[in-house]
């Protein structure tokens, strides 16, 4: 498994922050969380990201901004590959129909045609 399916729940929301911003400091990582952790927990945190491998930083005077290494997209694709892996026994129909029966889903007519669009793509392509 790779290191970006072991994010925890804060790990994940840091993540999310540096994604949304491009690059942050410790202060502004800090300022986007509801409810943060104290400036030293979120700097511990942006560490252990760094060793993780989900970081890197360049040094702007005193301060530290920190850049992600991993693309948000492959980012989803790792943790939806894993959660289709751990409660779909691997199988992505299972997940989308799991995902197309929630009610709080709420498909349209035209989220269910943009769906059926992909499907035909995916047939023509033969997968």
């Amino acid at each position: 498994m790779d290191e970006a399916a072991k994010l925890s729940r804060r790990e994940r929301q840091i993540m999310d922050v540096i994604w949304r911003l491009g690059e942050a400091t410790v202060a502004e990582v800090q300022a986007e969380i509801d409810d943060p952790p104290s400036y030293s927990a979120v700097r511990a945190m942006l560490n252990i990201l760094k060793q993780k491998g989900q970081l890197t930083h360049v040094e702007d005077g005193a301060r530290y901004v920190y850049r992600p290494t991993v693309a948000p997209e492959a980012a989803r694709k790792s943790a939806l590959n894993r959660i289709v892996e751990t409660f779909f026994g691997g199988e992505p129909r299972a997940a989308i129909a799991a995902l197309a029966r929630l009610p709080e889903a709420g498909l349209s007519k035209s989220d269910l045609d943009a769906l059926s669009k992909l499907i035909d793509t995916a047939r023509k392509n033969g997968r």
